[in-house]
């Protein structure tokens, strides 16, 4: 079942689900973000991890050394044609144990040719949440620090998970910054 904006009020309220956290949905002269209907719709940060190549000819998640990145602080990224940023939520998320999330990209950047990827939040999982930015369109895309990226959807199950993130100790639970690959 998925979760209304009552319900995200109330847990993020009660259970510090999502801080800080904008109860009500800002727009004004801004990519939206705070509660919708039914998500969360989260702002990206001033901080992204910017991929430097260094004439390497490929990217290997299993090594970790494959590409160098450095880090920018900004409030405004020009994201060039053909390549990709990482950033990372200015909210720090704490998802129940009966919760699953999913995300997808604001519309807004979907239209420019920008793409948002974030894997979901297993139940029990917290942190910042790391963000793939990619840029499709033949130009360079500006990327708004304090501004909403993606939207939480939250998935609610008719009963609690028997192992949840935490249970198995996964690898990026309770991240605070821009995390790369690990195995």
């Amino acid at each position: 079942m998925v979760k209304n904006d009552e319900w995200i009020i109330k847990t993020a309220t009660e259970k510090r689900m999502i801080e800080p956290f904008e109860p009500g949905q800002v727009r004004d002269g801004v990519i939206s973000y705070g509660v919708s209907s039914y998500g969360y719709d989260m702002r990206l940060s001033d901080i992204f991890m910017a991929p430097v190549f260094d004439g390497r000819s490929e990217l290997d998640p299993k090594n970790r050394d494959s590409v160098r990145f450095e880090e920018v602080t900004t409030s405004c990224f020009a994201l060039q044609p053909g390549c990709y940023v990482l950033g990372r939520s200015v909210e720090y998320f704490r998802i129940p144990r009966d919760v699953l999330t999913l995300c997808s990209g604001k519309s807004t950047y979907a239209r420019c040719g920008v793409l948002i990827n974030v894997t979901p939040f297993e139940p029990e999982w917290e942190g910042h949440v790391t963000i793939s930015v990619a840029n499709t369109a033949p130009v360079p895309v500006r990327l708004y620090a304090g501004e909403g990226i993606a939207q939480v959807v939250f998935l609610g199950a008719e009963k609690e998970c028997r192992t949840s993130y935490a249970d198995r100790q996964g690898k990026y639970q309770a991240q605070q910054g821009i995390e790369r690959a690990k195995l």
